[in-house]
């Protein structure tokens, strides 16, 4: 790991060789400036983990380093001055300085809020990380005719609260849809809270939906919250609901109806302000004559229907789709980026993609394990495996 970067802005020349002295003694990298302007050189010039900046120097006030400071980095910045006082404290505060401390410096105190604005600055940048790696994830890739009036739709629909039913194939991106929904909508900043359908038993669906109490069954030890509780006041995507039990469906449909949930071996209605998305690769028409799915729950959850298109008739959205995946997958992996030629595109674009978006993905990233550099014509025909028509 890396030392982490401290500059030291003071005029007093005695006080930056003490903090050096102490710094580096605890391991830190120091850089020094004597005013403002050689700060805010050393800021545009070079990046830091913190800032100490002392308050009463000439040729620019230590306020104003701040302010300018702050349109630069967004390092930590830690006033120090020898002629403080609670107003000064404040305003450097409200100016956004993380903290303020008085001259004589107290040595442990500076080292504790010096560590804590250090790990502070290095959580943020973690969780900025995380979100970008989600939003790289969950991006909707694509310029085709069916990719824009998706997303148009999306425009208009996110921001009101309609149930929204995604349908389309295995793959081809409908968690995305709802994603791009819930990101867009006004509840964006509430939780958004999936349920795969099909991959839970049908005796635990509705505990998972609608929670339990302790002991309304063998194994419920302690009371659970279920997922439409946890979704309050956001989005509640319901994933795969072709397979959701007609018991559950039931109890989901007087959800919807009346805003109000009961936990499993409760008696108590627990109101609950969720949107609902939905997403099939089924087709719900044929469930319902079959008897697998309630009439009523479709009208209730198709209000907006988005139909996400196979990948075979978007094909010219596989250029930008491969090389996004590879971007991200050899960023991933920590390796150097690679390269696709013309003809390991159209390859890619001549494939019948039964798996949609998803396999695609699969594919380019075996392709990042197995190429080197440059992939090729030849290996898109040798590591794809496709399933021809």
């Amino acid at each position: 790991m890396s030392q982490q970067k401290i500059l030291i802005i003071d005029d007093e020349k005695s006080i930056r060789r003490t903090l050096r002295e102490i710094l580096e003694y605890e391991k830190y990298e120091i850089d020094e400036a004597g005013d403002g302007i050689e700060a805010l050189e050393k800021i545009e010039a070079q990046s830091f983990d913190l800032i100490l900046c002392d308050i009463k120097m000439p040729r620019m006030d230590g306020t104003e380093v701040l302010e300018k400071a702050l349109e630069m980095t967004e390092a930590p910045i830690i006033m120090i001055s020898g002629h403080g006082n609670i107003e000064t404290a404040v305003e450097a505060i409200k100016k956004g300085a993380y903290d303020y401390i008085a001259k004589p410096l107290d040595l442990n105190r500076l080292l504790v809020t010096l560590r804590n604005a250090l790990d502070k600055n290095a959580l943020l940048n973690e969780t900025k990380r995380l979100r970008k790696k989600v939003l790289d994830t969950h991006q909707m890739i694509g310029t085709s005719a069916p990719m824009t009036q998706i997303r148009q739709l999306i425009e208009r629909v996110a921001p009101t609260d309609a149930r929204v039913l995604i349908t389309g194939e295995n793959g081809t991106g409908k968690e995305l849809v709802a994603r791009a929904l819930h990101e867009n909508s006004n509840r964006s900043k509430a939780p958004f809270i999936e349920v795969n359908c099909a991959a839970i038993p049908s005796e635990l669906i509705e505990s998972q939906l609608f929670g339990h109490e302790k002991g309304s069954f063998t194994s419920a030890i302690k009371q659970r919250k279920g997922d439409f509780e946890l979704a309050h006041n956001g989005t509640l995507f319901l994933d795969e609901i072709g397979d959701m039990s007609l018991k559950a469906q039931a109890k989901v449909l007087r959800a919807l109806q009346e805003n109000k949930i009961t936990r499993v071996g409760g008696e108590k209605d627990i109101e609950v302000n969720v949107r609902i998305l939905a997403a099939t690769n089924k087709n719900l028409s044929d469930e319902i004559r079959q008897g697998n799915f309630r009439e009523d729950l479709y009208h209730r959850l198709s209000v907006i229907i988005i139909a996400v298109p196979p990948l075979r008739e978007r094909k010219e959205d596989i250029p930008l789709l491969a090389h996004h995946f590879l971007d991200v997958i050899t960023a991933n992996m920590g390796r150097q980026p690679l390269t696709f030629t013309e003809e390991a595109i159209d390859a890619l674009q001549n494939l019948y993609w039964t798996g949609n978006v998803r396999e695609l993905h699969n594919v380019v990233e075996r392709l990042a394990i197995l190429c080197d550099r440059e992939i090729t014509e030849n290996d898109v025909v040798q590591f794809a495996h496709p399933l021809t028509k």
